[in-house]
């Protein structure tokens, strides 16, 4: 059986959480693999909303396993206050649904702080961070200083590691102003919902593994988008963990042998949310027209996107990178009643034309896009289900984006609703 990823091959907000319930239904297993509640996912099932933030988008069928690997940085307060405002919608989460990896690193309080700490000191520097401790976390993890959910299980391990923590985190906050850490306080926390937390802890490397030779079709969940990798990205503006679809493998434990297909989730224009180049932004009428019509605010934070036209520079750039065998075009709906569209095909950058994003921050800061004008078309393409729903012109510019993102459309998904996609290619065929 094929085992598919899903990555967002944008700045993310590409409409992942729709696709992944849509594809859940063929999967026996969700996993998220990177990342962490700073990340959204909206899902629309009939006349219910739900809003995802850590737990994997499958959470919502019945039936499916959800698991939550090594790769995600977990807040554990946050994990319990999705579950409960799933259960109050009248789903319900336990250990027989949802798994979390024995090595999954914790965030914890002093994380959200320390981000804001940070932040707020940047002033104009600032990255745009959710606020939400992910960076921090990260950070613990790789100086060998994190807290992981199997430490919970015995006492002497977590008061260890909480001294190592501390040593590091108390020397920062007093430097930025802010007291020391009430270790008391923390170790009750960690104490108080160790019991909760540990009921789904799981080794899921093996599991998975297992479940794969058994022929268990599994779904990788990528969260925010290619161009936020921490490597790949438009760095510094970018989260603070691998984003591409190799992630897959080391964020759950299973080698790379495990994925048969990558899919990579692509919106029909562009967004942005926080600070960083945006080469398409578009800053007057058409931008804002784009973002009302998407309904662009981000799923956790609020905050308003930026909107631009189509970048297939970018998308071609991401779709290398992460080894996309197809994508899954989304909100083709929005663009309807536009007289004119825009697709960048290219860049000029002090006279000299680029077909990918230069990695110096000074040269992004100097691009103009170069564009290609097509046809717009008047009719409405909300809720096509098949090609023949579908105006000639908006096939037409599907087609161009393919032709030069060097890589075909899987799926077409022309409104927030679950069944109103148009399946080219299934990515679970063998």
């Amino acid at each position: 059986m094929a085992n598919v990823v899903v990555v967002g091959a944008q700045w993310g907000d590409e409409g992942k959480g729709k696709i992944v319930d849509w594809l859940s239904e063929r999967a026996d297993v969700i996993a998220r693999f990177q990342g962490g509640h700073n990340a959204g996912h909206t899902l629309v099932i009939g006349n219910q909303v739900f809003k995802l933030s850590l737990l994997p988008s499958g959470i919502v069928r019945k039936g499916k396993l959800a698991v939550i690997g090594n790769g995600v940085v977990l807040d554990p307060w946050a994990l319990f206050s999705e579950i409960d405002k799933l259960a109050a919608q009248g789903v319900s989460v336990g250990p027989e649904n949802l798994m979390i990896a024995e090595n999954t690193p914790l965030i914890l309080p002093l994380h959200q702080d320390l981000d804001r700490l940070r932040e707020d000191a940047a002033g104009k520097a600032k990255i745009g961070t959710t606020g939400r401790g992910i960076g921090p976390a990260y950070e613990d993890k790789v100086g060998r200083r994190t807290i992981r959910v199997a430490d919970l299980a015995d006492p002497e391990t977590l008061s260890a590691r909480i001294d190592r923590l501390l040593a590091h985190h108390d020397p920062l906050r007093q430097g930025l102003g802010a007291p020391a850490i009430d270790r008391a306080e923390l170790e009750a926390k960690l104490t108080e919902i160790a019991p909760k937390l540990l009921a789904f802890a799981q080794p899921v490397w093996k599991v998975l593994g297992e479940m794969r030779k058994a022929g268990k079709r599994i779904l990788f969940e990528g969260a925010q988008g290619s161009l936020l990798d921490i490597d790949f990205g438009t760095y510094p503006y970018v989260t603070s963990s691998t984003t591409m679809s190799g992630m897959a493998a080391t964020g759950t434990g299973l080698g790379p042998s495990a994925i048969g297909f990558v899919l990579g989730i692509v919106k029909a224009y562009t967004t942005r949310v926080g600070e960083g180049p945006f080469p398409t932004e578009l800053t007057d009428e058409v931008g804002q027209r784009l973002g009302e019509r998407g309904h662009e605010f981000g799923t956790v934070t609020g905050r308003k996107r930026r909107c631009g036209w189509f970048d297939a520079v970018l998308v071609r750039q991401t779709c290398a990178i992460s080894g996309v065998n197809g994508i899954a075009l989304t909100k083709l709906d929005v663009l309807d009643g536009f007289d004119t569209l825009k697709i960048c095909t290219g860049y000029e950058i002090d006279g000299r034309h680029y077909d990918y994003l230069p990695t110096a921050a000074a040269l992004q800061a100097r691009v103009t896009p170069v564009y290609e004008e097509m046809e717009g078309w008047k009719e409405s393409t909300q809720g096509a289900r098949s090609w023949a729903d579908l105006p000639a012109a908006a096939i037409k510019y599907v087609r161009r984006i393919e032709e030069l993102i060097h890589c075909p459309v899987a799926l077409l998904s022309t409104s927030p609703e679950r069944d109103d996609t148009i399946l080219v290619t299934d990515p679970f065929a063998d």
